[in-house]
């Protein structure tokens, strides 16, 4: 009885984290653990409607990281989601290693929020077996 309401549990929890999730102001990751292992620094510049983020990722993990997605959100003055997507960073990141990033057209926004939403490690060092 008792393991198959651990069952179900497990069933649920698993459940609500589907590739089918759709970010928002509160969703801004797939991973729990992006903030552990992932720092990301990113300045805008452009003027008119669409604005360039550059900017770098840092893993302070050992493994590389692969098919990185980065979740890039526009916010308004009160800090509400007004446009967002998901980009794909080329390549790796490798272990404790860092890689810059450019994001183009992205709208004009008062402020800018950008999250890892999803990556798979790479096992070895710098992901090379």
């Amino acid at each position: 009885m008792r393991a198959a309401g651990l069952a179900i549990a497990v069933a649920l929890v698993a459940g609500c984290a589907t590739l089918e999730t759709t970010p928002s102001a509160r969703v801004t990751t797939l991973m729990p653990d992006t903030e552990r292992w992932f720092v990301l620094s990113w300045e805008a510049s452009g003027e008119g409607e669409r604005r360039l983020l550059t900017g770098v990722i840092q893993n302070s993990y050992g493994d590389a990281a692969m098919n990185v997605r980065l979740l890039v959100q526009s916010l308004d003055a009160a800090g509400e989601v007004r446009s967002q997507r998901i980009e794909w960073l080329p390549g790796t990141v490798p272990g404790f290693g860092r890689v810059s990033f450019q994001i183009g057209r992205v709208p004009a926004a008062e402020q800018y929020r950008v999250t890892v939403w999803a990556y798979e490690r790479l096992q070895g060092k710098n992901g090379f077996l």
